[in-house]
């Protein structure tokens, strides 16, 4: 790793390293595998193996048909939508990358994910079937995506680290919340989430205070969402 001198977005001269492509290629794969995309369906799948008593309302039919149409529901709705509303938005040049790289090209994807998870939230709500920490889940997710939608006018706040931040919150929400003993995942979660930002960092995708800001609305609003619905 070495040095050299770049401009910020302000014009600023400054030094910062520069990595080897051996380095930004594991840290893009690290993106992808990590993108927060795919984050609900990972809580759906640690919810349903490691407390699957709270779920039992969703075995009306059979555990592993109603767990596998749990699994479709949360795949639609946090990667089918929203990757289908970014290829359209980019074929109708709405946006100028699918990678969203600028603060402009994050607008139409932001108002549909607000829409997709506010209607995922509110279907768990009035079915009642999901316990109250799941459905506060979604809540938390909106909640985030709406926050960072505001910040977007400001900064390029990074959604990964507002996904992985609210793995953290709602691992938080649980361990005060519900009272779970949830120390060994949420040990885990902050190291991959330590990972996470530093991919992001390697790639020049954010600042730091983009990285810290994105932890910050993650973790706050799966409190805040645990505090509406559970307390």
């Amino acid at each position: 790793m070495q040095e050299q001198a770049v401009l910020d977005r302000n014009g600023n001269s400054h030094t910062a390293p520069e990595f080897s492509p051996v380095m930004r290629s594991l840290a893009q794969i690290i993106s992808y595998l990590t993108h927060p995309l795919f984050i609900p369906l990972l809580v759906t799948f640690l919810v349903l193996q490691s407390i699957p008593e709270y779920m039992v309302a969703f075995k009306s039919l059979s555990k592993r048909f109603a767990f596998d149409m749990l699994y479709f529901r949360v795949a639609i709705i946090s990667i089918g939508f929203p990757v289908l509303t970014m290829l359209l938005a980019k074929a109708l040049k709405f946006v100028s990358s699918i990678y969203m790289k600028t603060q402009r090209d994050r607008i139409i994807p932001y108002v549909a994910m607000i829409t997709y998870y506010f209607w995922a939230f509110y279907t768990f709500l009035q079915e009642g079937r999901a316990p109250k920490f799941y459905t506060a889940f979604f809540l938390g997710v909106f909640l985030s995506i709406s926050i960072a939608f505001v910040s977007n006018n400001f900064i390029k706040t990074s959604m990964h680290t507002v996904g992985w931040g609210g793995v953290i919150g709602f691992l938080l929400s649980l361990m005060w919340g519900m009272h779970m003993n949830v120390s060994v995942p949420l040990l885990i979660t902050f190291f991959v989430a330590g990972i996470v930002a530093t991919a992001r960092m390697v790639l020049e995708a954010h600042t730091p205070r983009e990285i810290y800001i994105g932890f910050l609305i993650g973790i706050v609003s799966q409190l805040a969402a645990c505090w509406i619905l559970v307390r």
